[in-house]
């Protein structure tokens, strides 16, 4: 209201000096028009970076995909977001893209669910080889019971009889379990005398000279 009355009366005295208010009208509309569309993009980050403070679809420290990028979240500007990828990289994102993009947060929940792919020979004892992954899964403190885990036939591939793995865990412990399972399992499979068979083709050679 200052601001309004003082340009009020700014006109009403520039109009006493013969001024032309119209004119001036103009030449403020104009200016006010450039402004406006020199800041639009300003202007939508500092919106959208409002909204993200408000609605807070991530926080600091979480891991997020968001207008194509992902990483962990450093701050939350009102202009702008910043990300860190796992190789320490940084990254700087206009807000108006991040709220103007579906954003998939993988820190949001406490626990998540990790899949391992396994292929046996189809010569191997399917019902053994998921004795075998189960047991690594239920000595391993980091899988949880509730949801209970899975292992599972998923597909006949043309190589391999080809099983899946689905262990729940805690979010930070997912990334370890994974890693730490696949080569468990790889080595249990091994001594279990389990086959984990490479790709096969078979070729039939046609002799057009016996036809």
């Amino acid at each position: 209201m200052r601001y309004t009355v003082l340009v009020i009366t700014g006109l009403a005295v520039l109009s006493q000096f013969g001024l032309q208010m119209a004119s001036l009208l103009v030449v403020l509309g104009t200016a006010g028009l450039a402004i406006g569309l020199a800041l639009q993009g300003t202007l939508s980050n500092l919106a959208a970076g409002v909204m993200l403070l408000i609605f807070h679809p991530f926080k600091i420290g979480d891991y997020v995909e968001v207008a194509g990028h992902a990483g962990t979240v450093g701050s939350i500007r009102l202009f702008a977001t910043e990300l860190s990828t796992p190789d320490n990289v940084h990254i700087i994102v206009p807000n108006a893209q991040v709220w103007g993009a579906a954003v998939i947060n993988y820190s949001h929940h406490e626990t998540r669910r990790l899949e391992i792919a396994v292929g046996i020979g189809y010569e191997d004892d399917i019902d053994k080889a998921i004795a075998t992954i189960s047991r690594l899964i239920d000595a391993d403190d980091r899988a949880l019971v509730d949801p209970a885990p899975l292992v599972a036939v998923i597909e006949l591939s043309d190589s391999a009889v080809n099983l899946t793995v689905r262990v729940w865990s805690q979010a930070s412990d997912r990334w370890d379990l994974k890693l730490d399972l696949t080569k468990q399992i790889k080595e249990a499979l091994d001594d279990a005398g389990v086959t984990i068979p490479y790709p096969q083709r078979t070729v039939h050679i046609v002799n057009e000279a016996d036809e």
